[in-house]
């Protein structure tokens, strides 16, 4: 039931991080709005660990300024802003293609050739999001919030790859952590320098916005993070990593049914094609496995299992 309860919250909870990103920005900034929430989160998280004994040293918080400021700073506050200017649904899809991005950027920095299949996959995923900028809403989509998204997701990708361990602790609170806390920093100052927080006033702030924040830092943040940590050690990471492809589904469905955002062909057959895509990639993948540990209450994250590669995936949004 708890590994049930766990694949439930990655697909689920990060699916609709999508909706909540969008309700949040119609009354809070977007880059302030995603500011505190990266703060909040990365805050507990740093305190969780250090509740436990764990502390990153100067070099690490180094290195996390520079990931939290790709991953976080970059990917998080452009698809705030994106979300303001294209629908939810259609923002999910074209983050799905972070695993397109990893594989790309393997390739070129690590020499990790990859395999026909997962070259075609990549050609495929871009090719989906072609689809999805020429007749994905019913109409032709704005290229800039496009391509910011694009764009985030690649820095999310060479921050991801950058963050791995040693540079940042091997603690998955302190690992998460770390980069969040630093980049909602640099979110919150790149909203004064836009001027966002000069003209920001608390009473315009509605409820539902209010609401959705607070959604994105527990559930999206906290509770599907120490999930999808907790599933990394006891069920194989490429079957983890199928949330991937399920979370832009769930978000369009979540777009369409609250959202009130039309559901068309094009928009449906973008999704095959990027899930598809997606699939033929983490099919690529070696896969690892673990002897389950006892579930830990609510998920708490514990250290990721030695040997096994962990892939970070956004959620989210």
């Amino acid at each position: 039931m708890a590994i049930v309860l766990g694949y439930a919250a990655i697909y689920l909870i990060w699916g609709s991080t999508f909706l909540a990103i969008r309700i949040a920005v119609d009354s809070i900034p977007p880059l302030l709005m995603m500011g505190v929430r990266c703060v909040a989160a990365g805050s507990m998280l740093v305190a969780w660990a250090a509740l436990r004994g764990e502390r990153g040293n100067a070099r690490q918080w180094r290195h996390a300024l520079l990931a939290g400021g790709l991953m976080f700073g970059g990917a998080y506050g452009g698809l705030a802003w994106a979300e303001q200017r294209i629908p939810s649904g259609v923002a999910a899809l074209i983050v799905a293609t972070l695993p397109l991005w990893m594989t790309a950027i393997e390739w070129v920095l690590r020499g990790a050739r990859p395999s026909l299949p997962a070259l075609l996959g990549v050609a495929t995923g871009f090719g989906g999001v072609a689809l999805l900028v020429v007749r994905g809403g019913g109409a032709p989509l704005a290229l800039l919030p496009v391509a910011i998204v694009v764009l985030g997701e690649g820095a999310w990708a060479v921050g991801s790859l950058y963050a791995r361990p040693p540079r940042l602790p091997k603690s998955v609170a302190l690992n998460a952590g770390m980069p969040l806390l630093a980049g909602g920093v640099m979110l919150i100052a790149a909203s004064w320098i836009g001027r966002e927080l000069q003209t920001f006033h608390l009473r315009d702030v509605s409820t539902a916005s209010l609401a959705a924040l607070g959604y994105l830092i527990v559930f999206g943040s906290i509770v599907a993070f120490s999930a999808y940590a907790w599933l990394l050690q006891v069920s194989p990471a490429w079957r983890v990593g199928t949330h991937a492809y399920v979370n832009p589904l769930i978000a369009v469905a979540l777009g369409a049914a609250v959202g009130g955002k039309p559901l068309t062909t094009a928009l449906i057959a973008s999704a095959v094609v990027i899930a598809g895509s997606v699939a033929m990639i983490l099919a690529e993948r070696t896969p690892h496995t673990a002897a389950p540990p006892p579930p830990p209450a609510a998920f708490t994250a514990r250290r990721p299992v030695p040997g096994l590669r962990e892939t970070r995936q956004p959620g989210p949004a």
